[in-house]
């Protein structure tokens, strides 16, 4: 089958395997953005065990997010080059080493590097080639698929957050990261369900032909062994053939669209993990207990899994597939206005609500980021968009975590730091919605010149013809008298 697949193509089979393939990133993202977001949960650990303040001990989850989005297109490079079976299969190594390794941490700036760095590289290896390969296996059904792919960080930090929280409880954070560190390494089994597959869109067309440097001569002599001419042109073909490969598959860097969707992933990487790193201290400075904090997590992710699933298949309805961009928009402009609220919610009854909405918006529009991607860049470059844009994550998920910290330990409340959070989700789904106008309007405006055109075709095609016929009777009145 793969050789009949290597050698023809396919279409996307909307189902078969492809709800393997399902199974494996949704279990990939579990054990990848459901354990970064527990990661919050050793966030009063650190602090109390090492004797660090707000933005030193904050650098840990920046570096683990930070890793895992600045290395994401190196995941869709040996998804590429490789596959992405031995993509998932290294990182799931290399993440899990790296939290067996922090359990044995004496310092936090050795938890910035076994933690952070190596645990983060671990996922970015894991995460892009995962999530390519179920755009790869669907079409129609493509925002169902992810919703429930990406529902793994929902379900993962609901079962998760009480679980860590009693490993610790249990066994101290060093015994809890050692456990992890044997949950992730299920990643290894997820990659050996990614089975490669081949489509015909995606196909390598044959390199063109260049007459000058002697491209379309033969490579090898008549007893069928290639002589060093022929060897050295053939090298020659191979890199130009990988230089234009490497060109074609960014090629979608120079698209207006995808530049605007870069920019609003800039603005939304700067306030979205916010809310995941400081709810849980927010909840213990209120007053709340450390079971209930924990909870608001669970919570959290829970209905995060109805937002995966709900949203996907709402906007994989037909008369919404058009919509889809402005249901993304949507879904982060509310998560941003929940943030406003927090600093009014003070009680655990009212933080159960803002866990609600916040799960639920998150949800949304982390299911249809891969999908809005893949209807700007189309399928055949999904893994290559998806690298870049989980790498324009990366910087803002280093810096706004220990800034978030920085205006905790300078103003001694979460106010300006869930300010920050909102501000930045409302102004990346307003760009979003002022390109969408702009584009809107551009597109009239040239509806509107392209009739003008046609109408102006038509009355030129009339005179044309009153003209001639103008000239024949011109022609035959004569001959007639």
């Amino acid at each position: 089958m793969a050789r009949e697949k290597k050698k023809g193509g396919v279409l996307p089979p909307d189902g078969g395997w492809g709800w393997m393939i399902v199974v494996g990133c949704f279990v990939v993202t579990v054990c990848t953005r459901a354990v970064t977001r527990c990661i919050s949960i050793f966030f009063v650990e650190f602090q109390m065990h090492f004797a660090r303040d707000y933005s030193g001990t904050a650098w840990i989850h920046s570096l683990v997010d930070c890793t895992t989005m600045l290395c994401a297109p190196l995941g869709s490079l040996i998804g590429n080059r490789l596959s992405c079976r031995v993509a998932v299969i290294l990182g799931g190594f290399l993440a899990s080493v790296g939290l067996v390794l922090s359990s044995f941490a004496t310092s936090l700036e050795y938890l910035y590097l076994s933690l952070g760095v190596l645990t983060g590289l671990g996922f970015a290896l894991c995460y892009t080639p995962a999530i390519a390969m179920v755009g790869v296996y669907f079409c129609e059904r493509k925002a169902l698929a992810y919703g429930i792919a990406m529902s793994g960080s929902g379900i993962g930090t609901f079962v998760l957050a009480p679980l860590v929280q009693l490993l610790i409880e249990q066994y101290s954070w060093r015994g809890a990261l050692l456990i992890l560190g044997g949950f992730v390494s299920n990643l290894c089994a997820c990659g050996a369900l990614l089975r490669p597959i081949v489509l015909k869109e995606e196909e390598a067309c044959p390199l063109p032909v260049d007459s000058e440097s002697g491209y379309n001569v033969k490579l090898s002599a008549g007893n069928g062994v290639h002589t060093k001419k022929a060897t050295g042109v053939k090298l020659q073909v191979n890199g130009k053939q990988s230089c234009l490969q490497s060109m074609q598959e960014y090629s979608f860097l120079l698209m207006p669209d995808f530049l605007v969707l870069a920019g609003s992933f800039l603005l939304l990487a700067s306030g979205c993990s916010l809310p995941f790193v400081y709810l849980v201290p927010y909840a213990l400075d209120v007053g709340l207990s450390h079971q209930h904090a924990a909870f608001l997590m669970s919570i959290l992710g829970v209905i995060d899994i109805i937002g995966n699933i709900t949203f996907g298949w709402f906007t994989d309805r037909r008369c919404m597939k058009k919509y889809r961009i402005i249901c993304y928009l949507f879904a982060v402009g509310m998560e941003g206005l929940c943030c406003l609220f927090i600093p009014l919610l003070q009680t655990f009854a009212l933080l159960v609500p803002f866990s609600v909405l916040y799960g639920y918006f998150d949800g949304a529009y982390v299911a249809l980021i891969p999908v809005v991607t893949s209807d700007i860049v189309g399928t055949s470059y999904l893994s290559s968009a998806l690298g870049v844009v989980y790498f324009l994550h990366a910087v803002p998920y280093l810096v706004s975590p220990p800034i978030g910290g920085w205006l905790v330990d300078t103003t001694g409340t979460y106010t300006a730091t869930f300010f920050l959070s909102g501000f930045a989700m409302i102004s990346s789904s307003l760009l979003l919605f002022t390109a969408a106008i702009v584009r809107h309007c551009q597109r009239k405006e040239k509806n509107c010149l392209s009739k003008d055109q046609q109408l102006e075709s038509c009355e030129g095609k009339q005179v044309d013809y009153y003209t001639s016929k103008k000239k024949d009777l011109m022609v035959i009145i004569p001959a007639t008298s």
